[in-house]
């Protein structure tokens, strides 16, 4: 009957946050949490777990399978920790990317530092709004910020660009970004700031609520996305 039907993916993302919540709370318990699903926060700490159990929900919902799986660590607002469960990948099969700081981008274990063929013209970035072209590049939208970060850091994508996503959407991904050797920037005005780390609004201290336009990527790509967007 219909009002017997539960929304499936709220059940699954709280129930993996849920299962997520109580590992931490076992291992880790005086680390701070911060999750989509559930706004409580276990303690204050310098290092926060940020946690989307499934990014890309309405692509799950309806079988498309370009969706992921975030976790990402942060020590006083920087990502030190990645570990992104991605749906497909470069290997063609879905797997986890992850990280640590200083560390090697790995999947599954292995090595998968990007390997660019420069013979390869046509480069592709992810956007928020798929177009024609976006200056040099074919656009391509996923619908999931951390699946894109994660393409990004394995050199499938060269660049992505996201208006307002949340903390939880690319902590874990951001990770990734920097150990592939990419970079982020975030819009401030007209102007495109370097970002290594995620700085709370001053009108609320809290990271949860922390909101911005970003850029990753390589360098270049970086550079010349951030002045095809300068107005």
């Amino acid at each position: 009957k219909e009002d017997q039907w539960k929304d499936p993916v709220s059940e699954v993302d709280q129930k993996v946050e849920r299962m997520i919540r109580e590992r931490l709370a076992e291992s880790f318990p005086k680390h701070d949490i911060i999750g989509e699903e559930s706004t409580e926060r276990p303690a204050k700490h310098d290092f926060i777990w940020s946690v989307d159990p499934i990014d890309g929900t309405a692509n799950f919902i309806n079988g498309l399978p370009l969706f992921a799986a975030s976790i990402g660590i942060l020590h006083k607002g920087v990502p030190v920790v990645g570990a992104v469960w991605t749906s497909v990948s470069h290997a063609l099969r879905a797997g986890v990317y992850h990280c640590t700081a200083g560390g090697k981008l790995r999947f599954d274990g292995a090595d998968v530092t990007p390997k660019v063929n420069p013979d390869v013209k046509r480069r592709l970035i992810g956007v928020p709004v798929a177009t024609v072209s976006d200056g040099l590049w074919e656009t391509r939208k996923t619908g999931s910020a951390a699946l894109e970060c994660a393409m990004v850091a394995a050199g499938l994508l060269q660049a992505a660009r996201f208006t307002s996503p949340n903390i939880w959407d690319i902590a874990g991904g951001l990770a990734l970004v920097f150990a592939g050797g990419g970079i982020a920037r975030r819009r401030a005005g007209k102007e495109w700031d370097e970002m290594t780390k995620f700085e709370p609004a001053k009108e609320n201290p809290d990271l949860r609520y922390w909101r911005g336009e970003i850029l990753i990527g390589e360098a270049t790509a970086v550079d010349k996305m951030c002045e095809i967007h300068s107005d």
